[in-house]
């Protein structure tokens, strides 16, 4: 491989990752639509296929990556994944968070039947279980909780592979759990509730009228749904706030470690870059960085100029096909240009982020066998332009 976007950065031994029984839990984050989904089924599969026993928890909604498993539908519930190879002893389930099934199962479990139902009917909760900002990351992380328990108490799994919520920030990941925490523990819900309490009705003038004003701004309705809600649900504050706590010390523990997903563009590396130093403030285990859809050329040695310079000579002889296939490959060495110097901008702001990469596909992942090539490329593989 030539010319290949590598920037000052060190290699990632990804196999010597995966190998490490020492790593209980892998967290692939990053910003939007860099494949953070494609490269944690990928790791998934080659973990699995060298040994561990791997369940790997996404995010993404599309159909194509549960098809790409062998899978007819991804839900809340791991499901065994058959197509792969399981001659070294290892196993892969595969499931997709269902946000507002997460929340349900939490509920459920920490409180009464006859309270659940109640909460359940309460038209604030539809609303903060399956749109309020950052529960979908909040569900992710309760959701790797479940299965970090569930894995320590039968040993179903040895490695969990998670896929975090697409965000406009890759940062809300981190603040998700504090953020829902601090709301359902706060003080406005907890203002909410003072009118229902008969002696909170006589200790402040001030809270009546408070409570008056956002009954004109929220809406009478809005505001006893609130109140409601806020009643039944105030048992499992407390739960909510420890749960938080004991996912942030999880996150920083010895048996969790982060790979930060990027494409080799502007924003991607921007959104990384702040990643990582949040990483370092946060004392987090950073594995490295994963560099996503690079693309790379086996003819590097023919520079975008001299691609010019020949389409221009044969131009308008007949060559057509030709022309086309130098422009082509002037635009690619192009790409790559500005892929290397945003590379090499990343690295001396990050110089000791081990790295691997994976390569620009032709199409969308739509088998197992994608997913083995994406994983071999993360491995040190290669593949021609």
């Amino acid at each position: 491989m030539k010319n290949d976007v590598r920037g000052d950065l060190p290699r990632l031994d990804v196999d010597a990752l995966l190998a490490d029984t020492s790593k209980r839990i892998v967290i692939c984050c990053g910003s939007g639509g860099v494949g953070k989904t494609t490269v944690s089924a990928s790791l998934a599969v080659r973990a699995a296929e060298a040994g561990r026993k791997v369940v790997v928890l996404t995010i993404d909604p599309a159909k194509r990556l549960a098809q790409s498993l062998g899978i007819d539908e991804l839900d809340n519930t791991p499901r065994p994944v058959a197509a792969i190879d399981t001659s070294r002893g290892g196993s892969l389930d595969a499931m997709m968070l269902d946000m507002k099934r997460t929340f349900d199962d939490v509920v459920l479990a920490h409180s009464s039947p006859e309270k659940a139902q109640q909460i359940f009917a309460n038209p604030f909760y539809e609303a903060l279980s399956t749109s309020f900002s950052g529960t979908q990351e909040y569900m992710a992380m309760e959701k790797l909780g479940q299965l970090h328990r569930q894995s320590e108490q039968t040993g179903r799994w040895d490695l969990i592979v998670v896929d975090t919520p697409p965000s406009r920030s890759a940062l809300d990941f981190l603040d998700a759990p504090e953020h829902l925490s601090n709301l359902l523990d706060g003080k406005m819900l907890k203002l909410f509730l003072m009118p229902a309490r008969g002696p909170m009705k006589l200790m402040s003038v001030g809270v009546n009228l408070v409570v008056g004003a956002m009954s004109k701004v929220l809406g009478g309705q809005l505001l006893r749904d609130v109140q409601t809600f806020v009643t039944a649900f105030e048992a499992l504050f407390g739960g909510f706030r420890q749960r938080a706590e004991q996912t942030l010390a999880t996150l920083a523990s010895d048996w969790t470690t982060f790979l930060v997903v990027a494409a080799p563009e502007r924003d991607a590396l921007r959104e990384a870059s702040f990643f990582v130093d949040r990483l370092a403030g946060e004392r987090m285990p950073l594995a490295g960085l994963i560099l996503n859809r690079v693309h790379t050329s086996r003819v590097a040695e023919l520079s975008a100029e001299r691609s010019c310079s020949l389409a221009e000579d044969l131009d308008n002889t007949g060559h057509d096909i030709e022309v086309v296939a130098l422009r082509r490959h002037a635009a690619r060495m192009q790409m790559m240009r500005r892929e290397r110097d945003l590379v090499a901008r990343f690295a001396t702001k990050h110089p000791g982020a081990p790295t691997a990469r994976a390569f620009a596909l032709d199409s969308d992942v739509t088998s197992i066998d994608t997913l083995r090539t994406v994983a071999g490329q993360l491995a040190g593989g290669q593949v021609a332009e």
